[in-house]
This record gives structure tokens, sequence and C-alpha cells, in this order.
């Protein structure tokens, strides 16, 4: 168990046993959960057959980042509205991130706000969204852009989930270890480089540790005003990529996208903040043998830039980086012109010449 101010993470409740118990001790008036298509049909019956004992009303969404916006809010705010929801029900969301970070959004602002509870479904979910309670959707192309900070009541991560994801989606939550890795534990990192096949690890204590780095971040800057922009290390060039995929035959998952913006944002680093050209071959040679290669000739440049003009973290008018002074540490508000970028961008497009998914 990890615990943090006003909530826990509970690991492994086989049964759920303690998931019952807080549902009990909380006499909700109603218990709710939120699916996508994909958790209907694989996570849901886990849950159903341990809350058997519980009315659960359920409410299902389409799957995928491209429908984390402010219209699927709508049908789950109709549903609960419908269902006759009030402030003293719950919301289990069940899920990967869209799910987590929309299901919260929806809770904590529907009649100003109800109790929910994070069940992540995926690796990329259980190492990112358990810590942190940032919530939010996507909005004119940019993630995250609306939403708020607000914890859960408690988090629960079973790793059983694992066995229904195909293995991209393994992957693709094993980029935001590696990040945590390469801003605040090198020698963690060097550990990870002999990991390229994932499917016979032990997750838990991969996944605790990872969660140690980001708890220790996260309690020392709650509402992302310092330090916490450490974690959003490969996120300013990645999202920006990942939002400009989705309207490609190609969508990148997030971890996809974010093993570029690491790569990317490792050059920049190169270049402005010391990292030595070693480290930067090192994370390179890594980082393209687990992620498939992309065609980011696809993308438009200037999209891309405009894209990450728009980021959370820039701050009057200029694009502002966390880069890495070298591997496990890291340099927040670091501002790189557009002529860097889309040359940290050429940078990626020249290694993978040839070579497209």
């Amino acid at each position: 168990m990890i615990s943090l101010q006003g909530y826990n993470i509970q690991f492994q409740d086989q049964g759920f046993i303690q998931l019952k118990e807080q549902l009990r001790t909380g006499a909700y008036s109603k218990i709710f959960v939120l699916v996508d298509t994909n958790t209907e049909q694989y996570c849901l019956p886990i849950l159903q057959k341990a809350l058997m004992d519980y009315e659960l009303n359920i409410i299902s969404i389409e799957a995928g980042e491209a429908h984390k916006n402010i219209q699927t809010c709508q049908i789950i705010w109709t549903a609960l509205m419908n269902q006759q929801a009030d402030r003293k029900s719950v919301l289990l969301n069940l899920g990967g991130g869209v799910i987590g970070d929309m299901g919260g959004f929806c809770a904590s602002t529907f009649k100003r706000g109800m109790d929910f509870i994070q069940i992540p479904t995926t690796l990329l979910a259980q190492v990112d969204a358990s810590i942190g309670g940032k919530l939010g959707i996507d909005f004119a192309l940019v993630k995250n852009s609306i939403g708020l900070f607000k914890n859960p009541k408690a988090v629960y991560l079973l790793s059983d989930f694992f066995d229904t994801l195909p293995q991209n989606e393994l992957y693709s939550g094993f980029a935001e270890i590696v990040k945590h890795a390469l801003i605040e534990d090198g020698r963690y990192f060097s550990q990870l480089l002999t990991s390229s096949n994932l499917a016979n690890l032990v997750w838990e204590p991969i996944i605790a540790h990872s969660l140690s780095i980001k708890k220790k971040i996260v309690e020392q800057d709650p509402f992302e005003q310092n330090i916490r922009k450490s974690l959003n290390f490969g996120h300013t060039i990645g999202h920006a990529v990942e939002s400009l995929s989705w309207e490609t035959k190609l969508p990148l998952l997030h971890g996809e996208a974010v093993a570029i913006g690491m790569l990317t944002e490792s050059y920049l680093s190169w270049k402005l903040t010391g990292l030595l050209e070693t480290d930067l071959a090192q994370i390179t040679t890594y980082l393209l043998r687990l992620y498939p290669s992309y065609d980011l000739t696809n993308l438009d440049p200037t999209a891309i830039l405009a894209l990450i003009r728009q980021d959370k973290k820039n701050e009057h008018n200029q694009i502002c980086f966390t880069l890495l002074k070298e591997i496990g540490t890291f340099k927040i508000n670091v501002h790189a012109e557009d002529e860097l970028i889309l040359e940290a961008l050429n940078y990626y497009n020249q290694l993978t010449q040839g070579i497209k998914i």
C-alpha cells in the first residue's frame, strides 16, 4: 500500500476485499461504474463477480482518446442524472487513463462533486494516473486542456487486468516507467536497460518503485507550480505528435508518442542542458529498441509547433520544456526556439528513415 494525503493506493486487492469494505463504510446511496467498450467486455466481469452483493449501475462509453471530450462528458452526466445520482453516490472508474481522467472529472463536477474511486486496468494508468489527482479532457486537439485537481477516495491496482491487454498497451505503459527513471533515478534506468521483453516481468515491484518516484515529486508540488513539471518530460513534443496522429491512419498510443517525445527532448537536452552525447545515444538506442518507429514526415511540422505552443506548461508566450541535465536529473522551464524543436524532430526522422510502423 502507498499512502498519500487523503487516500491510499492498494496493491493486489484480490477479491477486492478492501474495496468492498470501503463501499460498505461509505454508505453510498448508489454505486456507478464507468467503463468503455473494451473494459466492459474484459474487465467488468471481474469486478461484478467480486461485487456481486452490490447493485452496480453501469455507464458505458466508446473506448479511445478520441472520445475524451466534452461530448462524452455530457453522456456521462446525462446517465448520472437519469439514474438519479446524488452527492452521496460514488463512481468507480474501471479502465485506462481516459476513463480515470474523464470519470474523475465528471464525478468532481457533477452536482459540485461526488466521490470517485480509480480502478486502473492498464499499466499506463497504474503508473501514471494513479497518483496526483489530475483530471480532465481534451479540447481543440490539446490534451487535458480542460480539467482540475481532485484526489480520488482510493486507488486499487490489480495486475490481473494486464492479462486482458494487447502487448502494445503494455509497452505504452512502460514508457512512463522509463520516464520516471530518466528524470529521477539513473541507477534504475541502468537496470531497465536489460528489460526489452516485458512478457515475464513481475509488475508489482516495478509499479511500486515508479509510483514512489512520482509520489515524492507530487507531494512536494501538488499543483504543478514547480518540480512536478518534471513529470512532463517527453510530453511536450509527445502530446503534440499524439494529437496529430489521431487524424491519420496510424494513431499513436500515448506511451508510443511519449517515447518519441523523450527521444526528441533528449536531443534538446543535449543541445541545451548539458546531457552527454553518450547518454543521448544510450537513451536513443533503448527507446528505438522498445518502440516501433513512426514516420513523423506524415505530420505537418507547423501543426506540431502550433500544438506545442498550446502546452499548459508554457509561460509568457514561451515554450517551456522539462529536459535532462543527466540521466536521473532534470531541469524545468527550459525555453527552446522553433528552429531547434524542428531540428529535434528531424533527428528522429533521420534515425528512423525508411522504417515505418
